[in-house]
């Protein structure tokens, strides 16, 4: 049976050796993976060879990772955990989201920017 169109020829579980949990610590979704300068030996897979040049432009989350490698976030997480254990790749925990704006803080804000004209 041939693939069809979108459909991968290599399934997302060899991609991940098989494995059912990842080497190291996994990696949050949305945790920031960047490239570092070192070089990847001869024998690393495709897959990380394509998330590494992927990256090589800049800095991307797990998620924008496994949307342009068409694979499933859980395997791409598998692949990126092994490359920040190999130091290739650096990981930085996802922004925590902004907490509650003292809404005083921002009056007497607007009230100086307003003074200012």
């Amino acid at each position: 049976m041939t693939p069809g169109p979108g459909r991968r020829l290599i399934p997302a579980y060899l991609v991940t050796g098989g494995r059912s949990a990842p080497t190291g610590p996994a990696l949050d979704r949305l945790a920031v993976l960047i490239r570092t300068e070192s070089s990847l030996p001869p024998d690393t897979g495709s897959e990380q060879r394509r998330l590494c040049e992927l990256l090589e432009p800049g800095a991307l989350t797990v998620v924008e990772c496994a949307a342009h490698l068409e694979l499933p976030v859980s395997a791409t997480v598998f692949l990126a955990t092994d490359l920040v254990a190999a130091g290739h790749l650096h990981a930085r925990p996802p922004i925590p989201s902004a907490g509650e704006i003292d809404r005083s803080l921002v009056e007497r804000l607007l009230v100086g920017l307003r003074s200012l004209h």
